[in-house]
């Protein structure tokens, strides 16, 4: 299927092969989409099959497989790679995208929990990208982009949890950057604010969150699209950020400059 038009302009995207964590649904799904609409051979993994038979579904025409696996264990990231380089070919931009959230006070959070979330939001993101480099390094070249958050950044009462993996995000981005570049691997990480994805939509409606209140705080006075965020993913993994690694990029409306008030 031919790029579309808005994402054609996207150079070094069409062509690529493109693993995506945590791809079935929200933002993950935004990313697939986008990258697929750009010409891109997307291998979108989840643990949830029936999300993302779903997700594949909805893309049908483009380049696109869905794998189900947790990113957690490190046999079966070794095997999503390895399947992913069968059908696509090696790995040239890997997105780790899959993550959990843990807000609790913290004298309430048991130790099941904290090695869940610590498990999932940063051990996952290193077990993939060691697999990614293996393939960059043979080939020379090579992207890889963790979602972090603007709670990496800074921190908040009952996010220890989520604070703490999402600011080690942050950390090993810059680390494996520094460490990678000789290779030609950019690491880039990208910082969400609130996002207006089914979840917070379904949080809102159950009054757990308060989104007209998150609008307030935020400069530009609204909440992130999901498309929004795969556009700046777009560009982070094409030719034109080719000078860019080991920063994390903020997509927050302001939040941040506005002293999370």
């Amino acid at each position: 299927m031919e790029q579309t038009q808005q994402n054609a302009h996207y150079v070094g995207i069409a062509g690529k092969t493109v693993l995506i964590t945590g791809a079935a649904a929200g933002i993950g799904l935004s990313l697939s989409t986008a990258f697929a609409k750009a010409g891109a051979k997307v291998f979108m993994v989840d643990l949830n099959p029936e999300a993302l038979s779903k997700a594949v579904a909805g893309l049908q025409g483009y380049m696109v497989h869905g794998h189900t696996a947790s990113v957690t264990d490190d046999a079966a990231v070794k095997q999503a790679f390895e399947d992913c380089c069968a059908r696509f070919g090696p790995v040239d931009v890997l997105f780790n995208n899959a993550g959990i959230s843990l807000n609790k006070p913290s004298l309430d959070i048991g130790l099941d929990e904290w090695r869940r979330c610590v498990d999932v939001n940063l051990t996952s993101l290193f077990l993939c990208s060691q697999e990614a480099a293996k393939h960059m390094q043979a080939s020379g070249a090579g992207v890889i982009i963790n979602t972090a958050s603007i709670w990496g950044l800074s921190t908040s009462a009952e996010r220890t949890a989520y604070c703490t993996t999402k600011a080690g995000v942050v950390a090993m981005t810059k680390c494996l950057a520094a460490e990678w570049g000789q290779f030609g691997i950019r690491v880039l990480a990208l910082g969400p604010g609130y996002t207006r994805t089914a979840l917070v939509e379904k949080l809102a409606q159950a009054n757990t969150l308060d989104v007209a209140d998150l609008e307030r705080r935020t400069p530009l006075g609204r909440l992130a699209e999901p498309d929004e965020i795969a556009e700046l993913a777009l560009f982070l993994a094409s030719d034109a950020a080719r000078f860019m690694t080991g920063q994390t990029h903020l997509i927050d409306g302001g939040w941040d400059a506005n002293g999370f008030q």
